[in-house]
């Protein structure tokens, strides 16, 4: 699927339905709007960057498209296709808490080693502060990325000089952080 074809191959089509939440229709849709806006099937890394600075324009959203864009680019060819956005969108869409917390951990286990230290933490979390600027207010215990990744660590009960996070733990900060699982249903029923 790295090719511009100008419509799915049924074969396309039907793996896609079983990989998504997607029904036909919306399928051909997305397909279209992808290849509108990637005439080559392919979406680099600049393009995607190009892309959220639409959506945040009070902020610099480059640091967090680095990371973000490790997550799409599931084969790491260095470019998103549209079956690696398609399930990405799906999953963050209309996925299960299960699959967003572990799309979730992927994002922040950016170096691929199945565990995240308090740096990983700080360094996403960073990201996402420059990316949305001043477009959301903060609570006191949250009002710098190094305040939000010691609540994290502290929820729970994790020495940030030392322990790594597992994907488990992600899983028990969701129930202890209601600020999580608000954040992996907000792009509910918009799509």
């Amino acid at each position: 699927m790295g090719k511009s074809v100008s419509k799915l191959s049924k074969d396309d089509l039907q793996s896609l339905k079983q990989a998504t939440y997607f029904d036909k229709r919306e399928l051909q849709q997305w397909y279209k709007g992808f290849l509108r806006d990637c005439p080559s099937g392919q979406l680099s890394e600049e393009e995607f960057v190009k892309i959220f600075k639409q959506f945040f324009p009070f902020g610099d959203p480059s640091e967090y498209c680095h990371f973000l864009f490790r997550v799409f680019d599931a084969d790491s060819s260095k470019y998103i296709d549209f079956k690696e956005f398609i399930i990405t969108l799906s999953i963050t869409s209309r996925g299960t808490v299960e699959q967003k917390l572990d799309w979730t951990f992927k994002l922040y286990d950016y170096q691929k080693r199945g565990e995240v230290s308090y740096q990983d933490v700080l360094a996403i979390i960073s990201a996402t502060y420059k990316m949305i600027g001043t477009m959301v207010p903060l609570s006191d215990d949250e009002k710098t990325p190094e305040l939000r990744a010691d609540k994290i660590f502290r929820l729970l009960d994790k020495d940030k000089s030392c322990d790594k996070l597992k994907y488990e733990d992600f899983k028990r900060l969701s129930k202890l952080d209601p600020a999580i699982l608000g954040a992996l249903s907000s792009y509910d029923g918009l799509i």
